[in-house]
């Protein structure tokens, strides 16, 4: 399966076998390739990713659509959909402004 799609269509990212922390650092990695407002699937197999990786994109200013338990069995996979609303560097830079204010 690739994770290159079509123009407009949403990209898929398979981090089967992953763990965390891999897990959310391909996520980011995939992500900064992809212009704002695409929409990127990352399917996990590992239970803690599921939780991990939709709070640390939130963390990093991007929207979690939905995370979905799939597969043959309830719980055996997650498909996180998450959309890109802001570049990495520019919530690091808003943060380390904030802290400066403060």
């Amino acid at each position: 399966m690739s994770d290159r799609a079509p123009e407009g269509a949403a990209c898929v990212l398979d981090l089967a076998g992953e763990v965390c922390p891999y897990t959310f650092v391909r996520t980011k990695l995939r992500l900064e390739e992809l212009p704002l407002g695409a929409e990127l699937h990352i399917l996990v197999d590992h239970a803690p990713a599921a939780e991990n990786v939709p709070r640390s994109l939130r963390a990093e200013g991007q929207e979690v659509v939905s995370v979905i338990a799939e597969g043959i069995a309830e719980g055996t996979r997650w498909r996180i959909v998450a959309i890109k609303r802001c570049e990495p560097h520019l919530v690091a830079r808003s943060r380390i402004d904030a802290m400066k204010s403060e």
